[in-house]
């Protein structure tokens, strides 16, 4: 048996509304009506309600408990964030470090002390000495005394926060060292909120606390109560002993009777099956929950179980039986919405008469069209599986014609009155009919060809010696198949959604009997299921194209022009759809290059949709000079909300979680590689000594997960060393796992000397690529290093005379290599940046000059602000520098670093002017 405690309760339910007879009672058949208390605790509701009731109070006590105890934690949480900002802002006053340097730091301190005191709302702000003794206090008498807890920290520079526990009061403080001009500790700020007013607050809020407790305790209790009122009208108030009962009886008599029995479930699974639907229809054993689509059932019987569609006696064939089906919905008798299917065994009866053995081959030859037609999604394929079915079982020989828009994978638009042959198939190799590929024209109406496409229905041409029309439009080629031996015909439109695509005819030779209306009507039964396949691979082909031309004129068509990489690429589609693998070479300011591969879950036009968007969203933060973990992060935050906008319009497609993502930056002055990744597989690196190694890169989620931070990698890049990206369709698929396709990459990469291209090539040639389920994309990239001769460094000092003397060094440097005419744009744009940076900046300034195939000029402070570009009045004295620049430069911008930011400028070697000024920046804040 299987699920038979589930099965019978769908039996022992009754309709809703309907009648009752005179005399029936409610109770179930077999079950004795007996008094019963309305609560009585021996029913099945009464005990769910009572399991309920100790479950929804022990979950609240749990609740209010967490909320008390999240309430305290918030309270000391806040005291910590109040009293660190009380305390940095009096330590950070402008004559908080003068008056601890004063004589008498008391008197100027204390009223300060108090009145910021009652302004910030803490309990106290003292202000101690280095050693810890109390300029100010709350309490006066403590002025002039040591403090107890230890402010060593403060005292080195550093602020923190802490529950101190001492005199005179337990406190949750901030201690923040007051620092000279100098940078010097003068003294230390304590700022806090006793612990004593810290519990007042949650004592406030218990109250609150508890009455909602009570409150969800009190609605809790009642839905219990209405789920078990409900629960008792549905189990007429039965115990658990009469329930059992009650389902014995319903199964005896459900597994006794020799009719098969089946319940389906509105969602397509198997609900039921009593033992002679089992032995029936040969269920394994565990086909309870199983979609019917799985359970072998065959494509008719199961279809009509999906449906839902009510028969009498209808005859399916499953295995070698002929079985009479009768379906009908549960819906009106109580249950889940589905069918309930009665099956009865007539091979038997069938087997008396002498068409019941044509019908089953006929049956079962369509059963197996069903399931050999349309394996693939190719149009030419699927016009072969057609012919290869009907032969020789059915025709001695089978040609399908086909429209060219329907090949070409197009909505069918030209004339029907002439095809192309795409398949062909016989007993023999020497059929005189025309060849796969030749065009196939009716000229005249009157041949069962036109005949069948005016009509839309097969034609049977029984006998082909005595059809006129037949032989007249190709007496040449009639003759010569006469006598071949072929001699009857069925011709069938290939018709879906009203559309021809083509033609499908079957021929006989003297082998066979000549064809009959009976025959006729299987080969337009048989067309038909072909033409729904044939329109399906054409609609693929048709959706596949567009895809594959979306997603290609999303990719890079041609790499940018760097200096730091040589670079080379593959990109290989899926198979069987497109997907959504990407990459880019993306140039930077400095001569740095940025490397970026991407995976986005998934195929189809979705796929291929968001990956460009993904794409143009890394293009737009590059450009922003964001580090590789930042530009990651704002990309897992567009990633949410592309989601979030894609639940909001209810997408049928699937989410883009689960999107992966490379982003590398090298820096060709250095020969450093900064790596960051969201869920995607390291790159692979062929040290020219070293060998291939793939770097550990932190774990980091796939993009769309959000809240984790994505981690950065360093690498250090001997020259001609070559990063080898890829997205996991390279390594991975059904036929091996990734560590197997990984040393197949090792192996392909590992010969020394290859160049970029050659790796691609090596790469493709060595793994097995020809029927990948998955999109790949493969960038590979060769370091080159920037000769140190070609890069200038200067240390600055923070004196305007110093931008006469790095304005000299740029001339002398420029001298050297050769870029005389590049000297006057240069020395300006060097002047207006540097004379900045010594004005506005702070230490360490420093220039630096690097040498490609632009000049580019880089000045770099320790400050934070970035400048800003404006148009000056006619009567301001400044403020025309940066237009100046901005005019002269190629593209210029600002970047941040750990230690300040950079201003750079990309001047022509030529000193040409730009014709458009490009202006490359992260924010626009004024210097």
């Amino acid at each position: 048996m299987i699920g038979r405690t589930r099965r019978s309760r769908l039996t022992a339910v009754e309709p809703p509304g309907r009648p009752r007879a005179h005399g029936q009672h409610e109770h179930p058949a077999g079950v004795r009506p007996r008094p019963r208390s309305r609560f009585g605790v021996h029913s099945l509701a009464a005990q769910v309600f009572l399991l309920q009731a100790v479950m929804i109070i022990l979950l609240v006590a749990a609740g209010a408990a967490a909320l008390v105890l999240q309430a305290r934690y918030d309270s000391v949480e806040s005291a910590k964030y109040r009293s660190l900002a009380t305390a940095e802002t009096f330590a950070h006053a402008p004559g908080t470090a003068l008056a601890l340097k004063s004589a008498h730091p008391t008197a100027i301190l204390q009223p300060a002390a108090e009145q910021a005191q009652r302004g910030a709302g803490v309990d106290f702000i003292t202000v101690l000495s280095v050693d810890g003794v109390r300029y100010t206090d709350p309490e006066p008498a403590l002025i002039g005394r040591r403090a107890e807890g230890d402010i060593s920290r403060a005292a080195r520079g550093e602020a923190f926060t802490e529950t101190f526990e001492g005199g005179p009061q337990d406190a949750v403080r901030a201690v923040v060292p007051v620092m000279d001009a100098g940078r010097r500790v003068v003294g230390v700020v304590s700022a806090g909120i006793q612990v004593t007013n810290l519990g007042e607050l949650v004592d406030r809020q218990l109250p609150v606390v508890l009455a909602s407790a009570a409150g969800a305790l009190a609605l809790s209790t009642a839905g219990a109560a209405l789920v078990s009122r409900r629960l008792r009208r549905q189990t007429h108030g039965l115990d658990p002993a009469e329930m059992t009962r009650m389902y014995e009886h319903h199964d005896a008599v459900l597994h006794a009777v020799r009719e098969g029995v089946l319940i389906v479930g509105g969602d397509g699974r198997l609900v039921l099956a009593n033992d002679e639907a089992r032995r029936l229809l040969d269920l394994p054993p565990d086909a309870d929950r199983r979609p019917a689509s799985e359970l072998g059932l065959g494509p008719g019987l199961t279809q009509l179980l999906v449906s839902g569609e009510e028969v009498s006696d209808e005859v399916f064939l499953s295995g070698d039986r002929l079985l009479a089906v009768n379906t009908r919905p549960t819906a009106p008798y109580g249950g889940v919405p589905g069918v309930v299917a009665s099956l009865r065994d007539t091979t038997e009866l069938r087997a008396l008469s002498g068409r019941a053995e044509i019908a089953r081959e006929r049956l079962t030859l369509l059963y197996e069209a069903g399931v050999r037609i349309g394996t693939t999604l190719d149009v030419r394929r699927t016009a072969e599986e057609l012919a290869e079915v009907a032969v020789p079982r059915f025709s001695d020989f089978a040609t399908v014609e086909l429209l060219d828009d329907v090949l070409r994978g197009e909505e069918p638009t030209s004339a029907a009155t002439e095809m192309r042959r795409t398949a062909l198939h016989g007993v023999r190799d020497d059929p005189p009919l025309q060849p796969v590929g030749d065009v196939v024209r009716y000229v005249i109406p009157t041949t069962p060809m036109a005949t069948a496409l005016g009509s839309g229905q097969a034609v049977l041409a029984r006998d082909l010696a005595t059809l006129h029309e037949w032989r007249s439009q190709d007496q040449e080629g009639a003759q010569r198949a006469l006598e071949y031996g072929i001699r009857s015909l069925i011709t069938v439109p290939l018709r879906a959604r009203g559309v021809v695509l083509g033609m499908a005819n079957f021929w006989r030779t003297r082998n066979q009997p000549y064809f009959d209306e009976d025959d006729a009507s299987f080969a337009e039964e048989l067309a038909a299921r072909a033409a729904v396949a044939i329109d399906n691979a054409r609609r693929f082909t048709r959706e596949h194209a567009m895809a594959v031309t979306l997603q290609r004129s999303l990719l890079p068509r041609d790499l940018p022009e760097q200096d730091a990489l040589d670079v080379a690429w593959r990109y290989l589609p899926a198979q069987a759809g497109v997907g959504g693998d990407w990459f880019d070479v993306i140039p930077l300011p400095g001569f740095r290059v940025a490397l970026v591969v991407g995976d986005v879950v998934g195929h189809g036009m979705h796929a291929a949709a968001t990956m460009g968007r993904l794409r143009t969203a890394v293009l737009n933060f590059s450009s922003l000079d964001l580090p590789p973990a930042d530009l990651l992060a704002r990309l897992d935050d567009l990633v949410i909300r592309i989601d979030a906008d894609q639940k909001a319009e209810e997408h049928d497609g699937a989410p883009v979680t689960g999107a992966t993502c490379l982003y590398a930056v090298y820096d060709p002055v250095g020969g450093r590689c900064t790596l960051a990744h969201a869920g995607h597989l390291p790159p692979a690196l062929v040290d020219p000594v070293l060998g291939v190694t793939f770097p550990e890169l932190p774990v980091s989620p796939p993009l769309g997960i959000g809240g984790h931070p994505f981690d950065e990698t360093e690498l250090d890049l001997a020259e001609d060393s070559r990063l080898v990206l890829f997205t996991d369709g390279l390594v991975e698929d059904r036929r091996r796992d990734v560590d197997e396709g990984l040393d197949l990459l090792r192996a392909a990469v590992a010969p020394p000397g290859l160049t970029p291209e050659e790796t691609c090539r090596a790469v493709t040639d060595a793994m097995p690529l020809g029927q990948s389920s998955d999109d790949i994309a493969l960038l590979v990239a060769r370091t080159r290093r920037l000769p140190a001769d070609r890069v200038a460094v200067w240390d600055v000092l923070q004196d305007v005379s110093e931008v006469s003397r790095l304005r000299a060094e740029a001339t002398r440097k420029l001298a050297e290599w050769d870029l005389q005419e590049a000297s006057f744009v240069t020395e300006l744009v060097l002047s207006e940046l540097l004379t900045n940076a010594v004005r506005y900046g702070t230490d360490p300034v420093r220039v630096r000059l690097l040498y490609g195939h632009t000049l580019v000029c880089e000045v770099s402070d320790g400050s934070s602000t970035s400048p800003h570009l404006r148009r000056a009045a006619t009567t301001d004295e400044g403020g025309r520098g940066l237009f100046l620049v901005a005019q002269f430069a190629q593209r210029w911008g600002t970047r941040y670093v750990s230690g300040g930011k950079i201003i750079w400028a990309e001047l022509a070697l030529g000193g040409a002017l730009p014709d458009e000024p490009v202006m490359v920046f992260d924010e626009e804040l004024a210097w």
